[in-house]
């Protein structure tokens, strides 16, 4: 069973995907950052200096030492324009390797079709001599 999870873990497939996903992950901290710290405050200077992540539908004021029970819908509006920003970049990733493939791969000439056999040679000729005769 050892010898099996070795072959596994060490397949090119297995390492492609775990090589994918720390990039992926580190790619999703860089496009936080972006969105956090390049595209929202401009955002919310032209809103009037309205900071997203502030933004919050507050249920119940803080009382004492227990927090305030909000919903915080700016950073989910925040979360959403990251999500956007990484589809994007996943599309036009996968549309270049995409179109990358098909500049290497060359058309395949089209099979010539196979001789028609004795008998639907003969076949033909039978057909045709019966609308002749018609």
């Amino acid at each position: 069973m050892l010898k099996e999870f070795k072959e596994f873990a060490v397949k090119g497939n297995v390492m492609d995907m775990a090589v994918g996903i720390i990039v992926g992950a580190a790619f999703g901290k860089i496009v936080s950052s972006f969105v956090g710290d390049v595209v929202m405050p401009p955002i919310g200077v032209m809103l009037g200096g309205v900071n997203f992540t502030d933004l919050a539908y507050v249920l119940q004021e803080a009382v004492g030492e227990t927090k305030a029970v909000a919903i915080n819908y700016g950073k989910f509006l925040q979360t959403i324009i990251d999500f956007v920003i990484v589809a994007g970049a996943v599309f036009v990733a996968v549309k270049t390797i995409n179109s990358m493939k098909k500049v290497e791969e060359a058309p395949a000439e089209p099979e010539a079709e196979p001789e028609p056999s004795k008998e639907e040679v003969l076949l033909g000729e039978i057909r045709d001599l019966l609308k002749t005769r018609n």
